[in-house]
Protein backbone atom coordinates (compact mmCIF):
# COMPACT_ATOMS: atom_id res chain seq x y z
CA UNK A 1 0.00 0.00 0.00
CA UNK A 2 1.46 3.20 -0.65
CA UNK A 3 1.19 6.42 1.38
CA UNK A 4 -0.17 9.18 0.12
CA UNK A 5 0.72 12.26 2.22
CA UNK A 6 -1.95 14.27 3.71
CA UNK A 7 -2.29 17.41 2.15
CA UNK A 8 -2.69 20.65 4.27
CA UNK A 9 -6.42 22.49 3.77
CA UNK A 10 -6.48 25.62 2.59
CA UNK A 11 -8.35 27.21 5.41
CA UNK A 12 -7.71 26.78 9.55
CA UNK A 13 -9.28 23.31 11.40
CA UNK A 14 -9.69 23.05 14.77
CA UNK A 15 -6.47 20.50 14.91
CA UNK A 16 -4.46 22.74 12.03
CA UNK A 17 -3.68 26.07 10.50
CA UNK A 18 -4.48 26.12 7.20
CA UNK A 19 -1.99 26.84 4.25
CA UNK A 20 -2.81 30.04 4.00
CA UNK A 21 -2.15 31.00 7.48
CA UNK A 22 1.01 29.26 7.75
CA UNK A 23 2.25 30.78 4.04
CA UNK A 24 1.48 34.16 6.03
CA UNK A 25 3.11 33.17 8.99
CA UNK A 26 6.37 32.23 7.34
CA UNK A 27 6.84 34.99 4.83
CA UNK A 28 6.27 37.59 7.69
CA UNK A 29 8.59 35.41 9.83
CA UNK A 30 11.49 35.76 7.21
CA UNK A 31 10.82 39.53 6.21
CA UNK A 32 10.90 40.11 10.14
CA UNK A 33 14.07 38.26 10.45
CA UNK A 34 15.41 40.29 7.17
CA UNK A 35 14.07 43.89 9.30
CA UNK A 36 15.99 42.54 12.53
CA UNK A 37 19.16 41.48 10.18
CA UNK A 38 19.27 44.83 8.44
CA UNK A 39 18.89 46.92 11.75
CA UNK A 40 21.15 44.69 14.11
CA UNK A 41 23.89 45.15 11.44
CA UNK A 42 23.55 48.80 11.18
CA UNK A 43 23.46 49.26 14.73
CA UNK A 44 27.11 47.11 14.67
CA UNK A 45 28.46 48.57 12.02
CA UNK A 46 26.76 52.14 11.19
CA UNK A 47 26.12 53.13 7.92
CA UNK A 48 28.41 51.20 5.88
CA UNK A 49 28.01 51.38 1.61
CA UNK A 50 27.72 46.98 2.09
CA UNK A 51 24.95 47.55 4.07
CA UNK A 52 22.73 49.73 1.26
CA UNK A 53 20.90 46.09 0.50
CA UNK A 54 19.59 45.58 4.26
CA UNK A 55 19.23 49.54 4.77
CA UNK A 56 17.84 50.54 1.92
CA UNK A 57 14.88 47.98 1.73
CA UNK A 58 13.92 48.35 5.19
CA UNK A 59 11.08 50.74 4.20
CA UNK A 60 9.85 48.66 1.34
CA UNK A 61 10.21 45.47 3.95
CA UNK A 62 8.41 47.62 6.22
CA UNK A 63 5.69 48.14 4.05
CA UNK A 64 5.40 44.41 2.67
CA UNK A 65 5.01 43.47 6.18
CA UNK A 66 2.35 46.26 7.00
CA UNK A 67 -0.02 44.88 4.11
CA UNK A 68 0.94 41.06 4.95
CA UNK A 69 0.03 41.75 8.81
CA UNK A 70 -3.69 43.35 7.67
CA UNK A 71 -4.76 40.45 5.47
CA UNK A 72 -3.05 37.99 8.28
CA UNK A 73 -5.65 39.78 10.65
CA UNK A 74 -8.19 39.61 8.25
CA UNK A 75 -7.64 36.20 7.29
CA UNK A 76 -7.33 35.32 11.05
CA UNK A 77 -10.66 36.78 11.45
CA UNK A 78 -12.63 34.54 8.56
CA UNK A 79 -11.31 31.73 10.08
CA UNK A 80 -12.06 32.82 13.94
CA UNK A 81 -14.54 30.02 14.56
CA UNK A 82 -12.54 27.20 12.79
CA UNK A 83 -8.75 27.92 13.97
CA UNK A 84 -6.93 25.99 16.95
CA UNK A 85 -7.49 27.09 20.22
CA UNK A 86 -4.96 28.45 22.25
CA UNK A 87 -5.88 25.96 25.14
CA UNK A 88 -7.80 26.63 28.63
CA UNK A 89 -6.47 28.20 31.81
CA UNK A 90 -3.88 30.65 32.55
CA UNK A 91 -1.88 29.22 29.20
CA UNK A 92 -4.50 29.66 27.39
CA UNK A 93 -5.25 33.42 28.13
CA UNK A 94 -0.87 34.16 28.34
CA UNK A 95 -0.79 32.36 24.70
CA UNK A 96 -3.81 34.54 23.28
CA UNK A 97 -2.39 37.82 25.22
CA UNK A 98 1.23 36.98 23.69
CA UNK A 99 -0.37 36.66 20.13
CA UNK A 100 -1.92 39.88 20.66
CA UNK A 101 0.66 41.74 21.98
CA UNK A 102 2.65 40.14 18.32
CA UNK A 103 -0.32 41.82 15.99
CA UNK A 104 -0.37 44.91 18.22
CA UNK A 105 3.41 45.40 17.21
CA UNK A 106 3.18 44.79 14.30
CA UNK A 107 0.58 46.85 13.43
CA UNK A 108 1.94 50.15 15.23
CA UNK A 109 5.85 49.75 14.38
CA UNK A 110 4.95 49.89 10.54
CA UNK A 111 2.10 52.62 11.32
CA UNK A 112 4.78 55.06 12.91
CA UNK A 113 7.11 54.31 10.38
CA UNK A 114 4.26 55.66 7.36
CA UNK A 115 3.91 58.75 9.70
CA UNK A 116 7.39 59.75 10.01
CA UNK A 117 7.38 59.16 6.03
CA UNK A 118 4.47 60.63 5.63
CA UNK A 119 5.36 64.01 7.74
CA UNK A 120 8.87 64.12 6.25
CA UNK A 121 10.76 66.19 3.81
CA UNK A 122 11.64 63.24 1.81
CA UNK A 123 7.98 61.67 1.31
CA UNK A 124 7.95 58.10 0.62
CA UNK A 125 8.20 56.02 -2.63
CA UNK A 126 7.59 52.44 -2.62
CA UNK A 127 8.09 50.23 -5.68
CA UNK A 128 8.39 52.72 -8.02
CA UNK A 129 4.78 54.70 -6.54
CA UNK A 130 4.81 58.23 -4.84
CA UNK A 131 2.89 57.15 -1.28
CA UNK A 132 3.14 60.34 0.24
CA UNK A 133 4.72 63.29 -1.06
CA UNK A 134 7.42 65.81 0.73
CA UNK A 135 6.60 68.23 3.02
CA UNK A 136 7.91 71.39 2.96
CA UNK A 137 8.31 72.64 5.79
CA UNK A 138 8.11 68.76 7.60
CA UNK A 139 5.92 68.20 10.28
CA UNK A 140 7.71 67.91 12.67
CA UNK A 141 5.98 65.93 15.50
CA UNK A 142 5.41 63.05 13.00
CA UNK A 143 9.23 62.53 12.79
CA UNK A 144 9.37 63.24 17.16
CA UNK A 145 6.92 60.18 17.73
CA UNK A 146 8.34 58.01 15.07
CA UNK A 147 11.61 59.01 16.28
CA UNK A 148 10.44 57.91 19.82
CA UNK A 149 8.42 54.76 19.36
CA UNK A 150 9.18 52.90 16.04
CA UNK A 151 12.65 51.31 16.61
CA UNK A 152 12.12 51.09 20.34
CA UNK A 153 9.20 49.09 19.80
CA UNK A 154 10.57 47.41 16.83
CA UNK A 155 13.15 46.02 19.73
CA UNK A 156 9.92 45.39 22.08
CA UNK A 157 8.94 43.03 19.07
CA UNK A 158 11.98 41.63 18.56
CA UNK A 159 12.24 40.27 22.47
CA UNK A 160 8.30 39.49 22.54
CA UNK A 161 9.33 36.92 19.12
CA UNK A 162 12.01 35.25 20.88
CA UNK A 163 9.65 34.96 23.27
CA UNK A 164 7.20 33.57 21.13
CA UNK A 165 9.91 31.07 19.50
CA UNK A 166 10.95 29.87 22.88
CA UNK A 167 7.41 28.80 23.62
CA UNK A 168 7.02 27.04 20.49
CA UNK A 169 10.26 25.20 22.48
CA UNK A 170 8.47 24.36 26.07
CA UNK A 171 5.42 23.59 23.91
CA UNK A 172 7.32 20.97 21.85
CA UNK A 173 10.05 19.63 24.41
CA UNK A 174 8.26 19.82 27.78
CA UNK A 175 4.64 19.46 26.91
CA UNK A 176 4.90 17.94 23.85
CA UNK A 177 0.96 18.99 22.72
CA UNK A 178 1.80 19.34 18.79
CA UNK A 179 1.70 23.18 18.96
CA UNK A 180 4.51 23.14 16.26
CA UNK A 181 3.11 20.86 14.01
CA UNK A 182 0.04 22.09 13.84
CA UNK A 183 1.57 25.16 11.87
CA UNK A 184 5.09 23.54 10.70
CA UNK A 185 4.16 19.97 10.29
CA UNK A 186 2.38 18.23 7.39
CA UNK A 187 -0.95 17.77 9.21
Amino acid sequence: MSHIPLRVPLRDTPHVYGAVTRILHWLMAALILWQFLGMGLRAIYGRQDWLAPFVGSHAPVGAALFVLVILRILWALANRRTRPAHGDGWQGRAAAAGHGLLYLLMLAIPSLGLLRAWGSERGLTLFGAQIFAPKSPPVEWTAALAGALHGELAWLLLAVVAGHVAMVGVHQAMWRDGTLKRMAGRR
